[in-house]
């Protein structure tokens, strides 16, 4: 942060610290199904020129499989947790480098006044970040992805004030980067080319000096993107094939996705907006929305500029098709730009009604009572099911057993400490390039089939899928063992010998080691 950091304030220094405290409970919880499923193909990533990762598939960059397989090397397969934590707290302190810059161009001159709210956006920050409602244990590209983001946003202002290059092209590489770890973290682009476009419109900026940090700016972003297209190169793998790993195959699951959506997720839907009530974004949008007519009036650029990033994210959430709760980290940039823009506003005195302070309580409140909740809820003791199922195979299980896990549960598979003869840990890369499951009729009628199925997921759980022949496979060269927990169904290749499993569905898990 240059010179400026050593003016952010204790406040910032506060919530920054508390950001990365208060994801203490990826300590007390086993691997999630990504975070599994994510390691898993890290652990075996053998780039070949069809197959980006070799043997399993994923609908990812390869940065983020990048990120994993380093971390895991390094510390192990939790040590990304860590690094989940550090990027929570250098999102608060971007976004108190963003604060100082919207204060700037707010006309606010006294430093101590610039200092009193970026501690204050710093606290917002923090709170929405480490709101349990979101995902409070597993480190995700969502996670990694925001802090460079808003690091971006917070360079394309600068880059505006001072007209510098330099500041616009990591502004170009930060927002890059952040796609290159989930392809619809695109805030830092939509940002950063609204607020340059902006500026010359608005005659705040001469047009060469726009386009010399565009440029910038694009050399910036080129930089990932060359990086990730040499690597390919490299290795041998085809660009065709990267191109549909990381962008084409999104639209294929799309369609996917409209043709199969059941009740699941009209569930995950309600959920997500209740989450999205819950943890004070609603209220903090409308309060934004409230007073952007007055903000656009007093300074018009960055209050579009952060429309249009509340509008692009908000929109990806909604078209997402899955709706998982981690997806609300992605609008946590616009949505701390706009806390910062509302409380400039309020400093100057430009309204007459001031709700940002009441919307900052219920975000702060909202985050310490979900925390407050799931620590309760973990001493209480709480089973993980998945981990368990997976132990107890593994238990049980010969050396050289394979596991297929049918339905997207990477977490049972990576617990078992089995290899998958199958290449989908996730069921809609399953759903989208094994439609009629031919692939997976053909892995459990081959010659080495995997010694044991686990059906996460009901068979008939997707209709217009080809389980009819998956059943008559399961029926005639499996025998059916126990169902988990009530949960999942394990199922061991017929033998003479009697194969049991011995589930533990009730010790609570209490912390990632010794467990």
């Amino acid at each position: 942060m240059g010179g400026d950091s050593t003016r952010l304030g204790r406040m910032v220094w506060i919530a920054a610290a508390a950001a990365f405290v208060a994801r203490f409970p990826g300590l007390l919880w086993p691997l999630r199904p990504d975070e599994a499923g994510f390691l898993l193909v890290a652990r075996e990533w053998h780039p070949e020129p069809d197959s980006v990762y070799g043997h399993y598939w994923v609908d990812r960059p390869p940065p983020i499989i990048g990120l994993l397989r380093a971390t895991d090397a390094i510390g192990g397969p939790y040590a990304h947790r860590l690094v989940g934590a550090l990027a929570c707290a250098v999102l608060v302190l971007a976004a108190a480098g963003a604060t100082r810059e919207l204060s700037r161009r707010a006309g606010i001159l006294d430093p101590l006044a610039v200092r009193r709210l970026a501690g204050w956006v710093a606290v917002g920050t923090a709170a929405l970040v480490t709101n349990a409602q979101i995902e409070p244990v597993a480190a995700k590209a969502e996670l990694f992805g925001i802090p460079l983001v808003l690091g971006s946003c917070w360079l394309s202002l600068r880059a505006v004030r001072r007209v510098s290059a330099p500041d616009a092209f990591v502004a170009g590489l930060l927002a890059m980067l952040a796609v290159g770890l989930k392809q619809s973290i695109v805030g830092g682009l939509v940002f950063g080319g609204v607020l340059l476009v902006g500026s010359v419109v608005a005659r705040q900026l001469p047009a060469r000096a726009a386009l010399r940090c565009a440029a910038a700016a694009v050399a910036g972003a080129a930089v990932p993107v060359l990086v990730v297209v040499g690597w390919a190169l490299a290795v041998g793998v085809r660009l065709q094939t990267l191109w549909y790993t990381s962008v084409s195959f999104r639209f294929d699951a799309g369609r996917v996705i409209a043709a199969q959506s059941g009740e699941g997720v009209n569930n995950r839907i309600w959920v997500l907006l209740l989450v999205f009530i819950g943890v004070g974004m609603l209220v903090l949008l409308g309060c934004f929305l409230v007073r952007l007519p007055a903000l656009v009036r007093h300074d018009a650029v960055p209050a579009i500029a952060i429309l249009a990033v509340l509008v692009v994210d908000l929109v990806g959430v909604a078209v997402s098709g899955s709706y998982w709760r981690p997806y609300l980290f992605v609008p946590i940039p616009g949505l701390v730009l706009a806390l910062a823009a509302l409380l400039a506003h309020d400093h100057l005195r430009l309204s007459r009604r001031r709700w940002t302070p009441a919307a900052m309580a219920f975000v702060v409140g909202s985050s310490v009572l979900s925390l407050v909740a799931w620590t309760v809820g973990w001493s209480v003791g709480l089973v993980p099911v998945e981990v368990r199922t997976g132990a107890a195979i593994a238990a049980a299980a010969r050396p050289g057993d394979k596991v297929l896990v049918y339905g997207g549960r990477a977490d049972v598979q990576w617990a078992s400490q089995a290899e998958s003869p199958y290449p989908h840990l996730w069921s809609l890369p399953m759903r989208t390039l094994d439609p009629g499951l031919s692939d997976l009729r053909s892995v459990l009628t081959g010659s080495n089939p995997p010694q044991w199925f686990v059906e996460a997921t009901q068979l008939d759980a997707w209709s217009e899928l080809g389980t009819r022949p998956i059943e008559r496979s399961l029926i005639h060269k499996y025998q059916f063992v126990r169902t988990a927990c009530d949960r999942y169904r394990i199922y061991h290749l017929n033998t003479v010998e009697r194969i049991d499993v011995e589930v533990d569905c009730s010790t609570p898990w209490r912390f990632i080691w010794g467990d």
